[in-house]
């Protein structure tokens, strides 16, 4: 029976793998696979065996990082110990997570184990020396935008593009109006879409920030049919937001706030509008053709390194994909509610810009469709077969 390891470190990671292990399922050689090690409860719906708790990876930032360094040093020392003894794989995948992953990959290969990463890491955005700890670390690089292979074949890493899973997940055309009555009942008139986050130290940042922008929209736009749906992407983020809501409505009672779990994409395919945390949301707000805020908040000193790494003058990925700031970002100091506001309310106050950027979203939504899961699920089996010969 062949054995396959991998790690999600994160709820984006674990979502996007999900298709992979549906897709392995329909290949007859990959019958029987044992497939464990660290995954969130979309992979593990496909019969995943997650060894470990995910949520112990799940952060963002140096300085949060720090904060979290003991533990995910144990962490990884206990997988890597149990991947080289009784856990020994056929083939390692990590799944996003570079920093964590980059590290059990290097072991891994450095013991005859084949490694694979799938997304790769952003070393066109930042932090791009990586690209040498990559080449010792991994067999093959699994990408999900186009312009990435050529990179990693310039360094003489292999590399294939497999697109993005969200772009087979998310329709083409977008039904907003079925997707309001869906919601508590059916919804009238505007939704703004907020999502501020799924780590708690996002929420903790940047969510204080939304919530009160949410109270200066409500204000002017009073006398509108105005919702606010905010999906939770975790239920251990649940308290933090729930006590958000609470102290806003204590002081905006009138306001029609909704709390969702999970079900992000049901609430941007609602959304006239979506104010929204930097991160993988922000690609899938642009796959269901959304005008988007894009903003983000974290401790300075990770903002003042972050900065000094970049190459690029934007960090929400719909911007680095169409190479320009189709939609605005508003990071740090700028993160400011009525700023915030105003950026949301110029969306809705221009319906001409509103339809030329759905068509550039759905130009991108062309270019990153493909059949990822199948894609990622045959590289596996290839590996594993030449592998057992």
């Amino acid at each position: 029976m062949p054995k396959l390891a991998c790690v999600a470190g994160e709820p984006s990671g674990d979502l996007i793998a999900a298709p992979i292990f549906s897709a392995l399922h329909q290949i007859p050689s990959m019958a029987g696979l044992d497939a464990y090690g660290i995954g969130g409860q979309a992979m593990q719906a496909q019969g995943f065996r997650s060894l470990w708790p995910m949520e112990t990876l799940s952060v963002r930032g140096y300085v949060e990082a720090l904060r979290q360094l003991p533990a995910i040093l144990r962490l990884r020392s206990e997988l890597v110990e149990q991947l080289l003894g009784e856990q020994r794989p056929d083939l390692f995948m990590g799944i996003d997570a570079p920093d964590f992953n980059l590290g059990v990959e290097l072991r891994l290969k450095e013991a005859g184990i084949p490694t694979i990463h799938f997304v790769s890491p952003s070393i066109w955005a930042w932090r791009g020396s990586r690209i040498k700890k990559i080449k010792q670390a991994v067999d093959r690089v699994l990408c999900l935008f186009p312009f990435e292979p050529e990179i990693y074949e310039k360094a003489g890493i292999a590399a294939s593009y497999v697109g993005h899973p969200m772009a087979s997940e998310i329709p083409e055309i977008v039904d907003t109006v079925a997707a309001k009555k869906k919601i508590n009942g059916g919804l009238e008139g505007l939704v703004i879409a907020v999502l501020p986050g799924s780590r708690r130290s996002e929420i903790e940042l940047i969510g204080p920030v939304f919530f009160e922008t949410i109270a200066l929209i409500a204000k002017r736009l009073v006398g509108q049919k105005l919702h606010f749906v905010v999906p939770i992407a975790a239920p251990h983020l649940r308290p933090a937001i729930e006590s958000l809501r609470a102290n806003l409505l204590m002081d905006h009672p009138e306001i029609d706030l909704i709390l969702l779990d999970g079900q992000a994409d049901l609430a941007l395919a609602a959304a006239d509008g979506v104010l929204i945390a930097s991160g993988t949301a922000t690609l899938q707000a642009a796959l269901w053709k959304k005008p988007m805020v894009i903003s983000y908040k974290v401790p300075w000193l990770t903002a003042q390194i972050m900065k000094r790494q970049g190459y690029l003058p934007y960090v929400g990925l719909p911007n680095i994909l169409c190479g320009e700031f189709v939609v605005p970002e508003l990071l740090q100091d700028e993160a400011k509610p009525e700023a915030l506001a105003d950026a949301v309310l110029s969306w809705l106050d221009r319906p001409a810009a509103v339809k030329a950027l759905e068509t550039r979203f759905e130009q991108l939504h062309l270019s990153l469709k493909r059949p990822t899961g199948l894609l990622v699920a045959q590289v596996i089996e290839q590996t594993l077969n030449r592998r057992s010969r």
